[in-house]
């Protein structure tokens, strides 16, 4: 196994640039992975490794040490705790780090069961909120999550990081706008865009059937396009002063009333 002890290698900037750039993400076909569940998961999720940086004294108080058995040893770095702390995007880590290879995420790969429900993002910006309606979906065990026009990468450190690994659990699409229009409709999957001055409250929607939630920003809602094209609108009763909720917070809220209605 190679040891690296140089924050100037240039394996170690090349972690720095895929953290921090998603066109360098892009261009080489390359994301970050940090974290022994994370990795787990993302295993589990078929996703292959391109390499994998390992540093000794952190990693021996994960909780997931069996991780390292999976790993080729040709593909198996260890950097000492300086290094890592350079290439580590979170407090705490426990010392392991990979780069992996992304999966395509397009609307024919998803895989719905006979009665799916759907969670739609339109525009989404925040790395955090993606990622943790991710974690909604995979605690709900929604059918996928399809982000339309997105405004981040899906492969960003922080949507792994806020998602905790559900990014490898949860089927993902990316596409326009239309696109989902026309794969809902096809599918013959009623949509309800959240929207602010709907007229129908949430919990008398009924989300029995195929259905998708269309969720829009928190600065800027819906687009008009989604308003115009969604089978209903609906909206959560709001009782304050402030007239939203954190997007992923307004999700989770639509997403377990659905699953209260069928029964999970």
């Amino acid at each position: 196994m190679e040891r690296i002890t140089s924050l100037q290698n240039n394996r170690i900037k090349n972690i720095h640039l895929l953290s921090t750039k998603a066109r360098e993400r892009k261009a080489q076909g390359l994301f970050v992975v940090e974290g022994a569940r994370e990795l787990k998961l993302a295993f589990a999720g078929n996703y292959s490794l391109d390499s994998v940086y390992v540093c000794p004294e952190l990693f021996e108080k994960t909780d997931y040490p069996e991780i390292i058995h999976s790993i080729p040893s040709t593909i198996l770095y260890e950097v000492n705790e300086i290094v890592f702390q350079k290439i580590a995007y979170r407090e705490n880590s426990d010392g392991i780090l990979a780069l992996a290879k992304p999966h395509s995420h397009v609307l024919t790969d998803l895989n719905l069961s006979e009665n799916p429900f759907i969670i739609v993002l339109e525009t989404v910006e925040k790395p955090g909120n993606l990622g943790a309606i991710l974690r909604t979906a995979d605690a709900a065990k929604a059918d996928a999550v399809v982000v339309c026009n997105p405004l981040t990468d899906i492969y960003n450190p922080n949507v792994i990081r806020s998602s905790v690994g559900c990014l490898f659990t949860v089927p993902v699409a990316v596409c326009t706008n239309s696109e989902a229009v026309t794969y809902l409709k096809n599918k013959h999957i009623q949509s309800f865009a959240a929207e602010l001055t709907a007229t129908q409250w949430y919990q008398d929607t009924d989300f029995t059937l195929p259905s998708a939630i269309v969720m829009g920003t928190e600065a800027d809602g819906l687009s008009d396009f989604w308003l115009n094209n969604a089978d209903k609108r609906i909206k959560i009763p709001m009782r304050g002063v402030i007239d939203s909720l954190n997007v992923s917070v307004s999700t989770a809220i639509l997403t377990f009333e659905a699953m209260r209605q069928r029964g999970f």
